[in-house]
Order: C-alpha cells, then sequence, then structure tokens
C-alpha cells in the first residue's frame, strides 16, 4: 500500500483530484509545478502518491515500474519506424498491471476517505504517470470522472482494451516537440482510445513549450476539462 504521499485540500472537497508522476522523477518533484492546478480548482482534494521503487538509473528518484525491463536499450527513443515505438510500449502491459494492482487500493482509500462519488475522481499523470493512469483507468470497475494524460501513451494498449471495464472521458496533452514520449505517438493513443468507444479530447503544446514537461498552459486545459466533468 502507498504510505508516501503529497496531498492538498482546498474548502470542502467535492472532487479528488490523484496526479501520478513520471519516470526518474518525484511526488515532491511534480508538486511544485502543479501551482496553477491549485491555484484555480475549488472544492478540492489533490493526491500525488510516490510510486514504491527506486529508479534503475537515478537513486533519488522513483518509478511506477521498470523501463528497461521492457526496453533496455531505450530504444522507443530512437526507432526510426513510429509504429516500431508504439510496439515497444505496447509489451510493457505486464509492468502496467503490476502498477494497477498495487495503486487500485490507494485509489479505493483515497475515494472512500473523504466520501466522494466516482464520477468527480480525476487521474492524472505525466510522462510513465500518464500511462499508468491511462491503463488504470480503463481496468477499473468504477467510472472515473476523467483522466488527464500529460506527455503520455496509451502503453499496453492490447492488454488495457481487451480487458477494459470502463472508457472514461480522457484529455490528451502532448508537446509538438516531445522526444522522450515522442509527439508522433499522440495520434495512436487518440485514435485507439477512440475506436474503444472513449470520447477523447486533446491539446498540442506549440513550439518552444512543446518539450516534455507540464506547462501552464497544459495545467488550465487540466482545470477546464475537470470543471466541465465535475458532477454537481
Amino acid at each position: 500500500m502507498i504510505k508516501e504521499e503529497v496531498v492538498h485540500v482546498k474548502g470542502y472537497p467535492k472532487k479528488l483530484v490523484i496526479f501520478l508522476h513520471g519516470y526518474i522523477d518525484s511526488a515532491e518533484s511534480l508538486d511544485h509545478k502543479l501551482l496553477p492546478l491549485y491555484e484555480n480548482l475549488d472544492d478540492f482534494a489533490i493526491h500525488l502518491p510516490q510510486a514504491p521503487d527506486i529508479c534503475e538509473i537515478h537513486e533519488r528518484k522513483r518509478q511506477w515500474y521498470s523501463m528497461h525491463r521492457f526496453d533496455p536499450d531505450d530504444e522507443r527513443k530512437t526507432v526510426p519506424d513510429v509504429q516500431k515505438c508504439i510496439a515497444i510500449y505496447n509489451k510493457m502491459a505486464l509492468g502496467l498491471k503490476e502498477t494497477y494492482d498495487y495503486l487500485l487500493p490507494y485509489i479505493e482509500q483515497s475515494v472512500s476517505e473523504y466520501g466522494i462519488d466516482y464520477e468527480n475522481v480525476f487521474l492524472c499523470g505525466f510522462s510513465q504517470g500518464a500511462m499508468v493512469a491511462l491503463f488504470t483507468s480503463l481496468l477499473m470497475e468504477e467510472k472515473l470522472g476523467g483522466v488527464i494524460s500529460f506527455s503520455g501513451i496509451l502503453a499496453g494498449a492490447d492488454y488495457a482494451l481487451k480487458h477494459a471495464r470502463n472508457h472514461p472521458d480522457t484529455l490528451l496533452i502532448h508537446g509538438d516537440t516531445d522526444n522522450l514520449v515522442r509527439a508522433n505517438t499522440h495520434h495512436f493513443s487518440k485514435e485507439a482510445l477512440t475506436n474503444a468507444g472513449t470520447k477523447v479530447e486533446s491539446y498540442i503544446i506549440e513550439h518552444n513549450n512543446g518539450r516534455h514537461m507540464v506547462t501552464p498552459d497544459g495545467l488550465k486545459h487540466c482545470v477546464d476539462f475537470i470543471n466541465r466533468h465535475s458532477q454537481s
């Protein structure tokens, strides 16, 4: 069970946002980047759980699962063919399923803690955290109010779509110059989710701010999405 976390509560919580940090990252590091989210949501609780594992390439950072287990040479970043890149991410289903099994009790406990309906629960993530968020939201028995992916991809897609129980509305945010989770994978995620029955919105961050990061304009779209999808 996850015991490390960063938590913010504003007003009387009517919605819960769970935001998952990325690979070579931590809850504390992500926390400093989310100020626009905290400032522009009302009556919310936001939880940033800490991933369980020490990162395999940085002992002071964390990971939700090992990337090198499925891509030991980091070929996902270098293969010229986008389909080969997507195929590498597709092999990560086992790591994602293990993370789902670990994360789900934390989500359930957090929801119970505030007595909030799942339709007012939003699962967000950055990079590897976005992959976990997308995968988890599809497998959950309860349908979430929405999912927001920052610089992510629908990893483990074959498994996730085969075993999907729900298709919550989803916002995909991606930079057009992102070379870590490559920008040209965005269309794959959108198309795969849409074809499976998910209502997908997307926002492309352009030019100098379109790198692999959480940006203020991306967070603005995140806030707007959450407010539009919250139930009174």
